[in-house]
């Protein structure tokens, strides 16, 4: 079962910079879109950001003009750029890539990577 393979958590300050990167452990064939996701404790899971195969971003209001997202189409790989962290930015952050249509669609997911910014 292929799944996809955070790295880039870690502690920093308020006001520091994180990468997050994610790369499949094996081959996914036609991604569709890829996207970042986070849980803090007692929430739910929540969109960060997402990237579609031509480019297209969506940004939760909250990370709009801190964060950036990014993807390597020919290594299948994702990247989370994190500027002026906030101590609410603490939480999981999850990868996340969709292949497929309708009752074809796969999601894939990682296992997640801690990010905790103090403050």
């Amino acid at each position: 079962q292929v799944q996809l393979v955070e790295s880039g958590g870690g502690l920093v300050q308020a006001g520091g910079s994180l990468r997050l990167s994610c790369a499949p452990s094996g081959t996914i064939y036609n991604i569709r879109d890829m996207g970042w996701y986070r849980q803090a404790p007692g929430k739910q899971r929540d969109l960060v950001a997402v990237i579609t195969s031509g480019g297209t971003t969506n940004y939760a209001d909250s990370v709009k003009g801190r964060f950036t997202i990014s993807r390597d189409n020919a290594k299948n790989t994702v990247y989370l750029q994190m500027k002026s962290l906030k101590p609410e930015d603490t939480a999981v952050y999850y990868c996340n890539a969709v292949t497929g249509w309708g009752s074809a669609k796969i999601n894939y997911w990682g296992q997640g990577t801690q990010v905790t910014v103090s403050s």
